[in-house]
């Protein structure tokens, strides 16, 4: 029996999955950097070229992470340790909650898993009033 392949997750579909969800905000700092926010808070955002986050063969800066904040540091052992090699926090995210990922790695996460990632980084930053709603008209079924 043939196995189904998952879907991959392009970068369209984080903007996508961000947008979707109850009282997000985008602000574009830049066209290529957009930050979504939720309550006031950011939760997915398309970081600049920094020097904490460099290619270890050639020293040059990377200018496609994307961060993604979770409820706490601890949280985001889950996602370092399961994917491991797509997921990775620098010395600038030391002591906050958040993961990181390269948009050219994307295509090696399922929807699902990015789903998940950007659901827990929303709920993490939204406020209580603003997760009920989502709570009250999930919208997984119908994005994932």
């Amino acid at each position: 029996m043939p196995v189904k392949s998952i879907p991959r997750a392009p970068v369209a579909d984080v903007h996508e999955l961000a947008s979707a969800l109850p009282g997000v905000t985008r602000k574009d700092c830049s066209a290529e950097n957009p930050i979504y926010t939720v309550s006031g808070k950011s939760f997915v955002l398309f970081r600049n070229p920094r020097p904490d986050a460099v290619d270890p063969e050639t020293g040059k800066r990377y200018n496609d992470v994307i961060v993604f904040w979770v409820g706490s540091e601890a949280a985001n052992l889950p996602w370092s340790k399961t994917k491991g090699h797509l997921f990775f926090t620098t010395s600038h995210f030391d002591g906050y909650p958040a993961v990181l990922v390269r948009a050219s790695h994307l295509d090696e996460l399922d929807r699902v898993t990015l789903v998940e990632v950007i659901a827990d980084a929303w709920l993490s930053r939204s406020s209580k009033r603003v997760a009920d709603r989502l709570a009250e008209n999930p919208i997984w079924p119908r994005i994932i």
